[in-house]
C-alpha cells in the first residue's frame, strides 16, 4: 500500500511536467542551438567530441568538456535520457551555467556518473545550501533517497530535473533523488564529456504551467 501510493505520488510529480510550453533543445538531426566547448589543450576539435547518430547526441567523454544551450532559461522541467557506451563512468547535466566557458564553469551539476546519478554539484564557486561534503571548490550533496534506480550499461535511463527559483529537484527513471538549493536563478543548460562515451536523446524543456 505504501509502496503504491509513493509511485502513484511520483507519477503525478512528473505528469505536471508535461504541462505547459515544450521546448525541444535538441532536434535529432544536427547541433543547431548548442554551443560546444572542450579543454583546448585537448587534442581534439569540439565537433569530434560531440555529435550526432541515428537520432542520438553521442558524446566521446574526451578531452573533457561540454554542449550548453545558446539561450539562458529561468525555470524549467528538463528532459533527458542517457545510456552509457560500454562501461558506466562519468558525465552530468549542466543546469544554470553562467558565462565564460571554461572546462570547469559556475554550474550546478546534475552528476550521471554510474552509481551516483542524482547526486549534486555546485562547481566554479556555485554554492548549495545544505550540502553534505564541501571540497576545495566544489559543493557536493549525495542523493538523499535510498537505493540505486540506474539500469545496466547498455540500457536507457531518464532524468527528470526541475528548476524553479533557486531550488533543483531531480528524478532518475521516475524516482526522486535529490533536491537543493543553488545560487542562480537563470542560466544556460548544458551536456557534459567526462569520462567515457554516452548517448542522449529526447532532451526537452517544459516551461510555464
Amino acid at each position: 500500500m505504501v509502496y503504491a501510493a509513493s509511485v502513484l505520488a511520483v507519477a503525478a510529480i512528473l505528469s505536471s511536467c508535461c504541462k505547459g510550453k515544450k521546448t525541444v533543445l535538441f532536434n535529432g538531426e544536427n547541433l543547431d542551438g548548442w554551443v560546444l566547448y572542450v579543454n583546448p589543450e585537448g587534442g581534439a576539435p569540439a565537433t569530434d567530441v560531440f555529435r550526432v547518430f541515428d537520432g542520438k547526441v553521442v558524446v566521446s567523454g574526451t578531452p573533457y568538456g561540454y554542449m550548453r544551450t545558446d539561450k539562458k532559461y529561468g525555470d524549467y522541467k528538463l528532459h533527458a535520457e542517457w545510456r552509457w557506451i560500454g562501461a558506466a563512468t562519468n558525465s552530468g547535466l549542466f543546469q544554470r551555467i553562467q558565462d565564460g566557458d571554461c572546462i570547469w564553469p559556475s554550474v550546478l551539476e546534475v552528476q550521471l556518473q554510474g552509481g551516483h546519478a542524482g547526486d549534486l554539484l555546485g562547481m566554479g564557486g556555485t554554492t548549495l545550501k545544505g550540502m553534505e561534503d564541501n571540497r576545495p571548490g566544489l559543493y557536493y550533496k549525495n542523493r538523499t533517497f535510498e537505493g540505486n534506480p540506474e539500469k545496466p550499461e547498455g540500457e536507457w535511463n531518464e532524468a527528470d530535473i526541475e528548476v524553479v527559483g533557486t531550488h533543483v529537484k531531480v528524478w532518475v527513471n521516475g524516482q526522486l533523488q535529490n533536491e537543493a538549493d543553488g545560487d542562480f536563478t537563470e542560466g544556460y543548460i548544458g551536456l557534459q564529456s567526462e569520462g567515457g562515451p554516452i548517448e542522449f536523446r529526447n532532451v526537452y524543456i517544459v516551461t510555464g504551467k
